[in-house]
């Protein structure tokens, strides 16, 4: 289960959507949030446990609670993909991954599958380099298919990231030899504002004479407002509180597609149309080249 949103009971009633009737619910009311829930992974998926939870608030199903997201909408989110109701890959979880060395079966079945599944490197033929900076590991299963779609490198940071990560992070960047172009999303929050700098500052320290831009796309101010996006208190036990004003947002609570959006934007801007077509045929040859070697070694398979 993931952290839950904030700690405290329940935010301003006044940001609520609409009023939520207490006590126990009725299985009636129950089998509405279900269908609720369905629907919001149906239009958005693959989406976080927290970003369902923030959709079904201000769809009006829950109240903003920590009791709403835990035994509400995480239980019945794990009711409903034990039962069959709804596909387990609707739901975004990179946290917990198995990591094993790529091994094939045989000879031709490495050829058959590399041809199959052959890729040029995108960027190498572009005139710049992009590269998605993201806070939050379970976020990374949200926008993965949007960032290998265009091979660009997807960096999570869990938080303040190491030396040791931004290091092996710069001394990619140097090599590009092209302008750099980063992109990052995280929270509203008093860290979540200064991880962001952070990793500007020690990415430019570390990799000085590379051309970097940076760019904090979510969460923004204008995003809050425009989407309407729930928020939570700022937790005063962050030391970075203090310089921070109004209450919290998680990037969560911005719906999956409108990230994967964003993130797909950023990207296509900086791509040279003519050059990925041209890199698309050799593409498409090379692949081709496999795949008739693989015939030709193993006729008939």
């Amino acid at each position: 289960m993931e952290d839950s949103p904030s700690s405290s009971q329940v935010d301003d009633p006044a940001n609520r959507p609409s009023p939520i009737k207490r006590g126990r619910r009725t299985k009636a009311e129950i089998e509405v949030i279900r269908d609720g829930l369905y629907a919001i992974l149906a239009e958005q998926h693959p989406a976080t446990v927290r970003g369902v939870f923030y959709q079904a608030v201000s769809r009006g199903l829950v109240p903003k609670t920590e009791a709403a997201y835990k035994t509400t909408v995480g239980r019945l989110l794990t009711e409903m993909r034990r039962s069959g109701e709804l596909p387990y890959g609707w739901l975004a979880d990179n946290t917990r991954w198995m990591r094993r060395p790529t091994t094939y079966s045989s000879l031709q079945d490495m050829l058959q599958l590399t041809a199959q599944t052959y890729r040029r490197a995108l960027w190498g033929t572009q005139g710049a380099y992009v590269e998605i900076w993201l806070e939050k590991d379970a976020l990374a299963g949200v926008l993965y298919e949007v960032t290998a779609q265009w091979d660009c490198p997807l960096m999570v940071t869990r938080g303040y990231p190491s030396l040791t990560y931004l290091h092996e992070a710069a001394e990619a960047i140097a090599e590009q030899d092209k302008p750099v172009f980063i992109y990052y999303l995280g929270d509203h929050d008093p860290s979540g504002v200064d991880i962001p700098r952070f990793v500007e500052v020690e990415l430019r320290r570390l990799a000085p004479g590379a051309a970097i831009t940076f760019e904090r796309i979510a969460v923004t101010d204008e995003q809050i407002v425009e989407l309407h996006l729930p928020t939570r208190p700022t937790k005063k036990s962050d030391s970075r509180s203090k310089a921070f004003e109004g209450e919290s947002v998680e990037v969560d609570a911005i719906p999956a597609p409108v990230l994967r959006d964003l993130v797909a934007n950023r990207i296509q801007a900086h791509i040279d149309q003519d050059a990925l077509d041209r890199l698309l045929g050799i593409e498409a040859a090379e692949a081709q080249t496999l795949a008739t070697m693989a015939a030709a070694m193993w006729p008939g398979s």
